[in-house]
C-alpha cells in the first residue's frame, strides 16, 4: 500500500525559500527598436510590470537614448514570465543573469 502523502518539513521549506530568495539575480532588459512608438512602450510597461506613469516614461526614455533599459530584476522563473510577456506585445527583450 503506497504512504499517505504528507507536507514537507519545516526544513525543507525554509531551504527552498531560502534559494529563491538567493536567485534573485536575472535581469529584464527591454531593448530599443524602430518599429514601437513611445507611448506604446509606457503602456507596456505599465500593464505587464505595473509601473506608474513616472516609472514607465523613464525607462522607456532610456530606452530611446540609450539604447536598452534594465526594467526589473527578479528570480529567473519571474524574469522569464516578464520576458514572454513583454515580447508578447512586441517589445525586444532578453534576460541575463547578473554578475
Amino acid at each position: 500500500m503506497p504512504k499517505p502523502f504528507s507536507a514537507p518539513d519545516h526544513d525543507v521549506r525554509e531551504k527552498t525559500d531560502a534559494l529563491e530568495h538567493l536567485d534573485h539575480g536575472w535581469n529584464v532588459i527591454v531593448w530599443n527598436d524602430h518599429v514601437n512608438l513611445m507611448g506604446y512602450v509606457v503602456f507596456v510597461f505599465q500593464r505587464v510590470l505595473g509601473f506608474d506613469r513616472v516609472k514607465a516614461e523613464k525607462h522607456m526614455l532610456e530606452v530611446h537614448h540609450r539604447g536598452k533599459s534594465c526594467v526589473a530584476t527578479e528570480t529567473r522563473e519571474k524574469a522569464e514570465l516578464y520576458w514572454q510577456r513583454l515580447q508578447q506585445f512586441g517589445l525586444r527583450t532578453s534576460i541575463e543573469k547578473t554578475t
